[in-house]
């Protein structure tokens, strides 16, 4: 997934914008930054992102106090990169169901969004980002530049499967956890499918003697797939099993 991300996100984005020049910016981001110290729950960069050319104008220099990299070495690809493997599908479905959102250009400029993921640090640790996200430019009902800020929400969210929300501005409605097509499949490495039909079935609360009968299997059957689950996964129980399951996004 990893190595086609970027070309997957920047096929998305293309659908959110259309060709042509750009007209230059006149976008003064230090009248802000002030309030945006106030307001922000924990360290923090922003960023201009040109919908257009799928690249970053402008990284700020808190990048290296939150991730460790110079701005020069933050290209949209490599940041996409850094995305938790497991984390990578879930920011594909979310990009996804924006360029579906703003399909109606009268939400363009009504909108911040707002979800998470985890980002691997220079050092190697992974910390949870907030990525927020508004439009600072548009053309005929399209989305030019938009500005993104990143902020280290680690001490407040270390775990758990990322959450979309549509923060509704001038009087709009807002979407929280918000539904997402699951198009692009979160990677569950070595588990068959049988396996994630036994761990959908347990999530339901259902017995290996149900389990079993819905599959036309034995109980013993059920319990070695679930002896296995537990192994390959490193889990201690059926509940941290489904617990797991829940954070990956894979039921």
């Amino acid at each position: 997934m990893s190595s086609n991300i970027a070309k997957e996100a920047d096929k998305i984005w293309k659908r959110l914008t259309v060709a042509g020049p750009v007209k230059e910016l006149n976008f003064e981001m230090e009248v802000y930054k002030e309030l945006l110290d106030f307001f922000m729950p924990g360290d923090y960069y922003y960023y201009i992102f040109n919908v257009r050319e799928g690249a970053f104008e402008f990284v700020s220099e808190e990048a290296v106090k939150v991730l460790g990299y110079q701005p020069g070495e933050l290209t949209v690809p490599f940041i996409i990169e850094q995305i938790h493997p497991d984390d990578q599908p879930w920011f594909l479905n979310y990009e996804n169901k924006l360029v579906e959102f703003f399909s109606d250009p009268s939400r363009i400029s009504h909108y911040k969004v707002r979800y998470d993921y985890r980002l691997k640090k220079k050092n190697g640790d992974y910390i949870r980002i907030l990525q927020q996200v508004v439009t600072i430019q548009e053309e005929n009902g399209a989305v030019v530049r938009t500005l993104g800020i990143h902020t280290d929400i680690s001490h407040l969210k270390l775990n758990g499967a990322p959450v979309l929300s549509l923060i509704g501005l001038n009087g709009a409605p807002s979407y929280y956890d918000v539904e997402v097509e699951k198009k692009f499949k979160t990677s569950i490495s070595g588990l068959t499918r049988r396996e994630m039909e036994i761990i959908r079935m347990l999530a339901k609360g259902q017995s290996s003697d149900v389990i079993g009968k819905t599959f036309s299997i034995s109980k013993q059957t059920v319990d070695t797939h679930r002896k296995n689950l537990l192994k390959k996964t490193g889990c201690t129980n059926s509940a941290e099993l489904v617990s797991i399951a829940l954070k990956k996004g894979w039921i």
